[in-house]
């Protein structure tokens, strides 16, 4: 290691040089490239520092430099970071990684349909409350199972490759109520707002950002309820407010890696105490429960517990699922 580069630095180097062989390698070659290259340059490496820890997550900084116009090479990240930094590090400070991927609800239903209908759904993390309305979408698995909302199919169509070791549902799950909490719930109304949730979407991703586009519209028309609040403070008060004669679920995707272990660790005691069920959706090194099928760092897919016990290996964005057992092959 440089003898000039201090501990932070080298911290944020190694942050950005694992997210490009383990997340973006095989899914955004801009992304790798430009992780790759941030993670050997001390002077951007260096000027990221200066933001708070919490900040300086390669999706935070990446979208938020092409909110200002960076694009393609390595080079002309650099630039836009040198030359508009104070423009890029308010946005970086003003806004978050609040990806709100409907594509995720195809390896979610299986499960939601496997539970007692109907179902109360709360989602912690909900962004603009997208995964809340799993039953307004089309899904095309491809085994063959096509399933579409009661009124006909949906602009929203989810394609999800199977695995070994699970089945596709047969069944849409029946909502009856749905609710959700976000420490800044966005507003599906707002240009702006969605237009923020675009740009996170990873450039490559045409698919997820066309998907996207269609998942807001369906909101617009019915907006979803998302709770301003911590989750730690708000899910006991909104979980009593969901009817008794449904099944109340807590469901998350890609959430708790932003708390640390105690909040983590609260967390799972909360929802555990609640009646219903608890589906989660994270990195499998997020969870203690989970922690052994992440032995594996090159692989990016995470793991579905229901009630806190591993069911299956998804794609971070609904993809594909397959079970537990499933191994993984790098692409």
């Amino acid at each position: 290691m440089d003898p000039t580069i201090h501990l932070g630095t080298a911290a944020v180097a190694e942050t950005y040089r694992a997210f490009g062989e383990r997340e973006a390698r095989g899914s955004s070659t801009t992304y790798e490239r430009w992780a790759r290259a941030l993670s050997e340059d001390d002077v951007v490496a260096d000027l990221l520092t200066t933001l708070p820890a919490g900040k300086r997550q390669p999706n935070l900084v990446f979208a938020a430099a092409r909110w200002h116009g960076a694009a393609g090479t390595y080079a002309n990240l650099r630039t836009t970071l040198l030359d508009r930094w104070p423009a890029v590090r308010d946005t970086v400070l003003a806004r978050a990684t609040q990806t709100n991927e409907a594509g995720r609800c195809a390896t979610l239903l299986p499960f939601l349909a496997s539970l007692p209908q109907p179902l109360a759904l709360l989602e912690v993390g909900a962004s603009a409350g997208l995964c809340l309305l799993p039953d307004r979408y089309s899904y095309r698995y491809d085994d063959g199972t096509s399933l579409d909302p009661r009124d006909g199919p949906s602009e929203v169509v989810l394609p999800c490759s199977l695995g070994p070791g699970v089945s596709a549902p047969t069944r849409m799950p029946e909502v009856v109520w749905r609710a959700g909490i976000d420490l800044a719930p966005v507003d599906v109304t707002d240009p702006d707002a969605r237009a923020w949730l675009e740009t996170l979407v990873w450039p490559e991703h045409e698919d997820r950002r066309s998907r996207l586009r269609a998942a807001l519209a369906v909101a617009r028309r019915e907006p979803p309820r998302v709770v301003a609040g911590d989750l730690l403070e708000t899910l006991p008060a909104l979980a009593a407010e969901a009817p008794a004669d449904a099944t109340l679920v807590v469901v998350h995707s890609a959430v708790l890696a932003y708390l640390d272990a105690h909040a983590r660790s609260t967390f799972v005691d909360l929802v555990g105490a609640l009646p219903g069920h608890w589906i989660s959706n994270e990195g499998a090194r997020v969870l203690p429960a989970s922690a052994a099928l992440g032995l594996d760092p090159s692989d990016p897919r995470f793991v579905v517990m229901v009630d806190g016990v591993p069911r299956a290996r998804s794609d971070p964005h609904g993809r594909s699922l397959a079970g537990t057992e499933d191994p993984w092959t790098a692409g």
